[in-house]
């Protein structure tokens, strides 16, 4: 008899981003992806949201390789990260995907610390005991692939971020026959992608977004500056094709997208006409109305070319009045609040901003709800489990597989940590496995934990207090404590205010004698200085008290 089959997933359930996931069997494991999610809001300071895939790492032995499906920061995006923890487990990646890894290994001078391989998009490979067959899917980026799996426990299919484009912008729409063939063999499993379960009828090619991009060249009198995903080459080329119609010069801003689009170009994925390349510095230098140019910041980082163009921190450029800002892309959920951000400062500074739903300069690269249940019909599966996106995006997909006669046993709904053992032909949910956000930060990596974005939170939302207490040599109060605040109110504007806090503070500190302990001066004044703050303000501070 066969082994059991367990797959566990580890990021991308639950969540939009930090999409990751692991199969194993006999004491062998295969990770598919290695994605970053966007930081929320309420996360400040941090980078970046890595997956939690502490667990693996005390089966590090076990590991036999990991395939990523396509270059998307949200199965890319923390490659340096498992690498750095799993060096010299090979990598398997189609040819475009490889280019943009590579980018990202150099940066983090970890190339050489692992084997990438390069694998057609109708490729085939042996990784321990899962022989992994890659087949062509559409997305918004070209060399994207689905997966088979195929183990004496049987075989399951990965669809990876998917959208059946009939016209894509490279030319090569989805290998619905090896979907066909992967459904005569049997297919136990069939993951799906999930992100847009909610939204009737199918996605809009590709091509659909040409004719908005015609217009916006055609109509526009000043610079051209079209903000997309650093890794979203295909609209890239949209640009470039464009430019070449109306006759402007293209230069890109941002390290990422200027890295990622050298190597796109190198490897033939982007093919720009000569002389069309311009340097930034010499493009900010060029006629307003011959210039276009590619820069990454759509979802509000602060810190994207984008972001500091609405603050006016970016050295070399600076908005004009006439521009014509394109945001090629949707907003991530949660990111909604700094991308309008962006978009007010960019109107107060003369620019004309361009995004959906103002007209359709984006388009998905996932499937809807009537693409979702033809490839559900395709592959015919004896289970179903619903993955990329939120719960709500979950359930919402296995609605479509049940109206479509799936039963209720035969589809499995879980989110991050939860995994499903297939055994003999039968699935079953077993014991969640312990996890949760890891933030990037800086340079830090996992030392930011929940409590410390809940006090961040509380000190943006609050501010702080720090309350100082002196005693003597004996152990003596010697005077009034005394408050400093940073982010609750203004202490020159709000002196009678403090003058009553530290009054407050003072009376419940009168009658502790001079042996009272640290612990029980500092709970004491602690206590005071919160009842008399919300009585004050109905506000709850972060309350620091010092006893020197």
């Amino acid at each position: 008899m066969a082994a059991a089959l367990k797959w566990t997933p580890i990021g991308g359930l639950g969540e939009v981003g930090k999409n990751m996931m692991a199969f194993e069997y006999d004491r062998s494991i295969l990770i598919v992806d290695t994605g970053v999610m966007f930081p929320e809001s309420t996360m400040h300071g941090v980078d970046l949201v890595i997956p939690d895939y502490q667990w693996l790492k005390e089966k590090k032995d076990q590991i036999k390789g990991i395939v990523v499906t396509h270059g998307h920061e949200d199965h890319t995006g923390s490659v340096a990260y498992v690498v750095a923890d799993f060096p010299n487990v090979p990598i398997y990646c189609t040819p475009l995907t490889r280019g943009l890894l590579e980018v990202k290994l150099k940066e983090a001078k970890l190339l050489e610390r692992t084997s990438l391989n390069t694998v057609q998009t109708n490729g085939v490979v042996q990784i321990g005991p899962f022989k992994v067959e890659f087949f062509r899917m559409c997305h918004s980026i070209p060399d994207n692939v689905g997966l088979g799996i195929t183990t004496p426990a049987g075989l399951v299919v990965h669809s990876g971020d998917f959208k059946l484009d009939q016209t894509p912008v490279d030319g090569k729409p989805s290998d619905f026959g090896k979907l066909a063939e992967f459904a005569n063999r049997g297919v136990m499993a069939l993951f799906s992608d999930s992100t847009n379960a909610e939204t009737p009828g199918f996605t809009p090619s590709e091509r659909e977004i040409e004719p908005a991009f015609e217009h916006v060249f055609r109509d526009a009198e000043g610079r051209i500056i079209v903000a997309t995903f650093a890794s979203l080459i295909s609209r890239v080329q949209q640009v470039v094709n464009t430019c070449e119609i109306y006759g402007r010069k293209l230069a890109v801003a941002g390290t990422s997208m200027t890295e990622n689009v050298k190597m796109a170009q190198r490897m033939g994925y982007l093919k720009i006409p000569d002389n069309m390349l311009v340097k930034l510095e010499d493009a900010v230098r060029m006629p307003a109305h011959d210039v276009c140019i590619m820069a990454t910041g759509t979802q509000g980082e602060p810190g994207a070319v984008l972001g500091r163009m609405s603050t006016g921190k970016h050295p070399m450029l600076q908005v004009q009045e006439g521009d014509t800002i394109v945001m090629s892309s949707h907003p991530i959920p949660g990111n909604d609040e700094a991308i309008h951000g962006i978009i007010n400062r960019l109107y107060q500074k003369g620019a004309n901003v361009i995004y959906p739903p103002i007209m359709r300069v984006h388009v998905s690269g996932h499937a809807c709800q009537e693409e979702q249940k033809m490839l559900i019909n395709l592959v015919r599966p004896k289970y179903f489990v619903p993955i990329h996106g939120e719960l709500r995006q979950l359930k919402a997909h296995a609605r479509s597989a049940k109206s479509l006669g799936w039963a209720d046993d035969k589809i499995v709904v879980v989110e991050n940590g939860t995994p499903i053992e297939f055994k003999d032909g039968v699935a079953r949910k077993l014991e969640r496995i312990p996890g949760g956000y890891v933030f990037v930060d800086g340079s830090l990596v996992g030392d930011v934990g929940p409590m410390v974005i809940r006090d961040r939170d509380m000190l943006a939302r609050e501010g702080f207090v720090l309350l100082v207490i002196r005693r003597e040599s004996n152990g003596r109060i010697t005077q009034q404590p005394e408050i400093i605040t940073r982010g609750f109110v203004h202490t020159k504007e709000s002196e009678e205010l403090i003058d009553t806090l530290e009054k407050k503070v003072g009376e419940a500190l009168s009658g502790i004698d001079n042996t009272g302990s640290e612990d029980k001066i500092k709970n004491i004044a602690t206590d005071a200085l919160n009842r008399q703050i919300n009585l004050e303000t109905k506000r709850r501070p972060l309350i620091v008290t010092v006893v020197a």
